[in-house]
């Protein structure tokens, strides 16, 4: 089948499908077969008396929609002093998110030179070298430790140094997107182009120079594209983080679940969408600006 691109319009690409294999087919098969049954198994077990896939269960799945939108309430959903008091969390909420993106990042620019194979380890041989990958390991290790411990987590031991609050849930949000930013950050780094780099090194530079100068310019939109992303990340996290650090949409979501005021916890969600379609927004066009 040949293809004519609307954009190059006297050129062609061919495709040429292939039958899927037997192995393919198979391994098809059986990830389809798992996956229904699984379902079939699901909705065979009884929850509390009743199964997960019933009418008893779709009214109740009714009965909380209208909870969380109010109907059940005497009270008016769009009550204008829950809205204010709402914007004022919504602030503390990306306040948090800013500071962790920033702290992440600013962190990550600082490491990423040291978790570079390409800029770090220079030296041929000898005990330099050596001391250059015990330090390449220990700061991919450090990566790989502060991205596999959750956020939650992270807040928890957080709270135990710092007051609970906008600043403890940032750090503990930043804590881990450090790992995340800079494991990508350092990959970036190591499929810059080689040429730059060792045109730098033949003039005598360092490393700090090389990346300084050869690489940072060379990745600068791709990281900042990462770092846009990873503020999408913790602006959603921070709903988790919140529950603990006391500050924010998520330590009011989590005192609404408690008492069980499903009116309000639909006024965050509610928020809480709204936050992230203004934040996706302004990612979008931060994307574009860069390109």
């Amino acid at each position: 089948m040949t293809v004519e691109s609307p954009r190059y319009p006297k050129r062609t690409w061919a495709f040429s499908p292939h039958r899927p294999s037997v192995t393919a087919v198979l391994v098809g098969t059986a990830v389809t077969v798992l996956i229904v049954s699984s379902w079939l198994y699901l909705g065979s077990i009884p929850n509390n008396g009743r199964s997960v896939i019933s009418a008893d269960s779709l009214s109740r799945s009714i009965e909380f929609i209208e909870d969380l939108t109010g109907s059940h309430s005497s009270s008016s959903f769009w009550q204008r002093n829950n809205w204010g008091d709402l914007a004022q969390l919504a602030g503390d909420t990306l306040a948090m998110s800013v500071l962790a993106a920033f702290i992440a990042g600013i962190a990550a620019i600082i490491l990423i030179p040291f978790a570079a194979s390409n800029v770090l380890i220079v030296s041929a041989n000898g005990p330099r070298r050596v001391f250059q990958v015990a330090i390449y390991g220990v700061i991919r290790g450090l990566f790989i430790f502060t991205r596999s411990v959750p956020e939650l987590l992270w807040a928890l031991i957080i709270i135990f140094v710092f007051t609970p609050g906008i600043f403890a849930g940032a750090l503990a949000l930043a804590v881990h997107n450090l790992g995340v930013i800079g494991r990508l950050g350092a990959d970036i780094v190591e499929d810059a182009e080689k040429p730059p780099l060792q045109a730098l090194r033949s003039t005598g530079a360092g490393p700090l120079q090389t990346y300084l100068i050869g690489i940072l310019p060379q990745i600068a939109r791709q990281f900042l594209t990462f770092q846009i992303y990873r503020w999408e990340v913790i602006i959603r996290t921070t709903a988790v983080v919140g529950f603990v650090a006391a500050s924010g949409l998520g330590y009011q979501l989590r005192l609404d679940i408690s008492f069980f005021r499903y009116k309000d916890v639909g006024q965050l969600l509610l928020v809480y969408i709204l936050i992230v379609w203004i934040v996706d927004a302004i990612s979008t066009l931060a994307r574009r600006a860069v390109r």
